[in-house]
C-alpha cells in the first residue's frame, strides 16, 4: 500500500487497533486545536490592544523619574519581562508534574511549547537589565546574585530546549525533560528572594511586597498595563507553539503509520 494512500486510512476508517490507539491518544489535543483556534484570535487582539495602550502610557504618559531620568522607561519592558520569565517556567514545572504523575497528553506539549517563548522572555529580561544597569550602575553586567539567577534560568531554557530536540524518542524525552524541569525549579524561590537573602545591586521588590507598592500610582499604573498586555502576548505565543507542536505530532503518527502500512 502506498503512503498516500496511507494517510487516507482515518477517513475510511480501516485502521488496525494499534493505529486506532494512537488516534485515541490524539483525542484532547484536537479538542484543544479547535477550542484554542476559536479564542486565539481575540487573545492576539487583546495583546496587540493591550501593548498599544501599555507603550503610549509608558513612554508618552508616565513622568521620567527624578533621578533615573528617561531611562525608567527600560523598566516598562525590562520588569513584566523578569517577571515572564519565571511565570514561564513555573507553568513547564506544573506541566512537567502532568507528564510524570497524571500522564496528560497535553502536559509534554504545555511544557515543550513554553520553553522557547519563555526563554525569548528570559533574554529580553537580560538585555534590558544590561541596558538599564549601564547608566545606573555604570556597567553592563555584575555577578550579583539576582542576575546570575537569571542567567541560570536562561540557560536552564536553553537546556531544556536542547534535550527535547537530542531525544529522538518523545516519550524518554517528555520524561527526561519533565525531571530536569522540576530539578530547576528550585532555581524560581533563588531568584525572588536573593535581593533579601544576600547583599546585591539590584532593587528589591516593589509591586508585590507585604507594605504595598513603593512606586508612584503614574508609574505603577503603566508597568501593570504593560505587564497584562505582555503576559497576554506570552500566552499567545504558547498558544500558537502548541498548536504547532500536536500538528508536528499529528503529522509525525501519520508518517509513521504509513511507513508501518507500506512495509
Amino acid at each position: 500500500m502506498t503512503a498516500a494512500a496511507a494517510l487516507q486510512l482515518p477517513k475510511t476508517g480501516r485502521l488496525t487497533k494499534s493505529n486506532a490507539m494512537a488516534f485515541v491518544d490524539l483525542a484532547n489535543p484536537t479538542r484543544y486545536l479547535s477550542l484554542s483556534g476559536r479564542f486565539l484570535p481575540f487573545l492576539w487582539a487583546a495583546a496587540l490592544v493591550g501593548l498599544a495602550i501599555g507603550l503610549y502610557l509608558a513612554f508618552f504618559v508616565a513622568p521620567a523619574d527624578y533621578q533615573q531620568g528617561e531611562t525608567v522607561r527600560i523598566m516598562y519592558i525590562h520588569v513584566p519581562s523578569a517577571w515572564l520569565s519565571m511565570f514561564g517556567y513555573s507553568l513547564m514545572a506544573i506541566a512537567s508534574l502532568g507528564t510524570l504523575v497524571w500522564r496528560h497528553p497535553l502536559a509534554d506539549v504545555a511544557a515543550k511549547s513554553i520553553a522557547p517563548v519563555g526563554a525569548a522572555f528570559t533574554f529580553l529580561a537580560l538585555l534590558t537589565g544590561s541596558l538599564w544597569g549601564k547608566p545606573m550602575w555604570g556597567t553592563y553586567w555584575v555577578w550579583d546574585a539576582r542576575l546570575t539567577s537569571v542567567l541560570i534560568l536562561f540557560l536552564m531554557y536553553l537546556g531544556l530546549i536542547a534535550l527535547w530536540r537530542a531525544v529522538d524518542d518523545p516519550g524518554r524525552a517528555a520524561r527526561a525533560a519533565a525531571i530536569l524541569t522540576l530539578v530547576g525549579a528550585v532555581n524560581l524561590p533563588i531568584i525572588k528572594f536573593s535581593v533579601d537573602w544576600w547583599n546585591t545591586l539590584h532593587q528589591p521588590a516593589s509591586v508585590f511586597r507585604l507594605g504595598g507598592p513603593t512606586i508612584d500610582p503614574s508609574m505603577l499604573w503603566p508597568l501593570l498595563v504593560m505587564a497584562l498586555a505582555m503576559t497576554l502576548l506570552f500566552l499567545a505565543l504558547s498558544v500558537m507553539a502548541m498548536r504547532n507542536e500536536i500538528l508536528r505530532r499529528r503529522i509525525r503518527t501519520l508518517q509513521r503509520m504509513a511507513a508501518g502500512l507500506a512495509g
